[in-house]
């Protein structure tokens, strides 16, 4: 059984006024949500702005995460590309005796087909290392079609967990109910965490819950309880600075409201911008009513 259940979070890389990496908010944030709740930690994700970081900074902030996290919750990291041997070659020279399995997103730009995706994986399957499939198709470009992860589920054991953030929720509840023993499916969409996990789904790599760690893994886990009234209250109270958050991309809107509770200074770099002063008023208007 995978130790990746519940929430866990894909967390943002602080930067700061000089957009150096900002290890002291790092620290904060990861404490944070050790202490609050979260079940698992996900590092050089999107989120965390890896396409921006230079290979020595992703070096610094694995080896500081896995300091501060000091064992407490298991570990994920992202590798990924549209580059499929040069994928597999970052894997199998990458020390993961910390991590618990590596996050891959399917191949962007290239825009394979489903049995370009199948071969990709493949060949990240033949390192023998555990991986979490990971399709986000506003991402990517491509959708990595729900019999295209069932077959690869079903072929390659240590391809053991999909983060699903297709936009189409029947995608994500015809794996689960397809998907062999001992394949697990989590949320890569924070606004479906709730039915995707009720449905029969491991939980969620989310974004919001690294501001809200108390709140989103007390949901999943009144959801794996089947206390469906209750989790949906916490859902409810949720969802619309959820979306606010998203409104003009990742992670310019989580950035403000970590800013707005001290952990994080806001900033990001080029080519993301900080939220517009629209986007602020509304998001800490929400804030204010969670």
């Amino acid at each position: 059984m995978s130790n990746l259940k519940g929430v866990g979070v894909a967390l943002v890389t602080p930067f700061n006024e000089d957009l150096s990496v900002d290890f002291d908010s790092l620290t904060k944030l990861v404490d944070f949500n050790i202490e609050n709740g979260t079940n698992f930690l996900v590092i050089l994700g999107t989120t965390a702005e890896a396409a921006t970081l230079s290979n020595e900074e992703k070096e610094q902030v694995v080896q500081h995460i896995i300091k501060v996290n000091n064992k407490r919750v298991p570990l994920v990291l992202g590798i990924g590309g549209n580059n499929t041997l040069e994928v597999k070659k970052q894997i199998e020279e990458a020390d993961l005796s910390e991590f618990e399995a590596i996050l891959s997103v399917s191949p962007y730009y290239n825009k394979p087909n489903q049995e370009g995706l199948y071969q990709h994986y493949k060949v990240l399957a033949s390192t023998g290392k555990k991986i979490i499939i990971y399709n986000v198709p506003s991402r990517t470009g491509q959708n990595i079609e729900a019999s295209t992860t069932l077959r690869l589920a079903k072929e390659f054991p240590n391809l053991f967990m999909i983060k699903e953030a297709a936009p189409n929720i029947l995608q994500y509840f015809d794996i689960v109910r397809q998907k062999p023993e001992g394949f697990s499916l989590v949320s890569g969409d924070d606004e479906f965490t709730l039915p995707v996990t009720l449905a029969g789904g491991d939980g969620v790599i989310s974004v919001i819950g690294q501001a809200y760690p108390k709140e989103f893994s007390t949901m999943v886990q009144l959801a794996f309880d089947g206390k469906v009234k209750e989790a949906y209250e916490i859902h409810n109270n949720l969802v619309e600075i959820t979306r606010l958050i998203f409104a003009e991309g990742n992670p310019c809107g989580i950035k403000l409201v970590l800013s707005e509770m001290g952990i994080v200074k806001n900033y990001l770099r080029l080519p993301l911008v900080a939220a517009s002063e629209a986007l602020a008023g509304k998001i800490k208007a929400e804030m204010k009513n969670i």
